[in-house]
């Protein structure tokens, strides 16, 4: 048999490569190395941080963290998706690397951290996106799409809660009674939430593999949370989640009259918003992709791969075949 020449050999190879990358991008997974950049920009006088990685040409990804964490829960997440999508994660005020103003110097209540997210939108050229609601995300992001449903490309929506079958549970009676009677007493009795013990909680109760989930991320939050003045400001932040549940026929019926695509991704085993929270999306959405992972609150740290997988599958067709 007569031996390859160096041309044909270096074809094979470039052959072999193409479709080894092609097929890995068709099973859902970025080959490119896109970098992750972290910017400030003034919205209102506050410095607001945020995460950006990808061509501002492509579809956007506007990525809601949830509590007690930032855009820190989306650093996996963010290359996977940014070949293709221009991808965005702020942090609220009070959170991550964004200005902490005293709960004297602003008023920390979902309306107004939802201004502030509107604002930043704006200043930064958003005009239409993909939202993806964790948690917080979710009253935050749902407001933003009841004031500009024409912006919403599709939603993902990750234990982040609209119903009151979500909140119905144990974990929420301390803060209900806070929402019903703001004493000292009873906010006292939500400090315990605030803790390195309570953080780590959030981060590990119910995941399937404890060594999967990295210290890095309640070490991360919780110095963020134990700032002078933080406690203050994530009880009113507490106080204020009441504010969200009157709002919910509002956001069902902006499903139902809207009808956004919607991909569901949902860590069942959150004793925060549990499994219970994910269903009733199937009653008023026609448009769902439901799928519910064998997971704790934080669902991207233990089935990250999996849910960017799910996202770039949905994006690709729900979005980037439209454009």
């Amino acid at each position: 048999m007569k031996s390859l020449s160096r041309n044909t050999l270096l074809a094979v190879a470039f052959f072999s490569f193409f479709l080894f990358s092609f097929n890995t991008t068709q099973a859902g997974q970025s080959t490119s190395n896109y970098q992750v950049l972290y910017k400030t920009v003034k919205v209102d006088g506050l410095d607001i941080f945020y995460r950006e990685a990808g061509r501002p040409t492509n579809p956007t990804v506007l990525l809601l963290h949830g509590f007690p964490t930032s855009s820190h829960m989306f650093r996996e997440l963010i290359p996977r998706l940014a070949d293709a999508y221009y991808v965005i994660a702020p942090d609220y005020p009070g959170f991550g690397y964004s200005s902490a103003p005293s709960v004297d110097e602003f008023e920390y209540t979902f309306n107004n951290i939802t201004d502030i997210i509107d604002k930043f939108v704006n200043t930064i050229g958003l005009k239409k996106y993909s939202l993806y609601l964790m948690d917080y995300g979710a009253p935050i992001g749902y407001r933003l799409a009841t004031r500009y449903p024409e912006r919403v490309q599709t939603l993902i929506v990750q234990n982040g809660n609209a119903y009151d079958e979500g909140i119905d549970n144990d974990f929420w009676k301390p803060v209900k009674q806070y929402w019903q009677a703001k004493t000292e007493e009873n906010g006292n009795k939500l400090r315990g939430l605030l803790t390195l013990e309570a953080t780590k909680w959030q981060y590990t109760h119910g995941v399937r593999n404890l060594p999967t989930i990295s210290p890095d991320t309640w070490n991360h939050v919780q110095p963020l949370l134990d700032r002078p003045g933080n406690q203050e400001i994530q009880l009113a932040l507490f106080y204020s989640y009441g504010s969200n549940p009157p709002l919910y026929p509002q956001w069902q019926e902006y499903f139902r009259k809207y009808q956004p695509p919607t991909l569901l991704v949902w860590g069942k085993n959150d004793p925060i918003f549990p499994a219970e929270g994910a269903y009733p999306y199937r009653r008023d959405l026609e448009n769902i992709e439901f799928h519910l992972f064998d997971t704790g609150h934080f669902a991207l740290e233990e089935d990250g791969l999996a849910i960017s997988t799910l996202i770039r599958d949905f994006l690709a067709r729900q979005v980037a075949s439209k454009q």
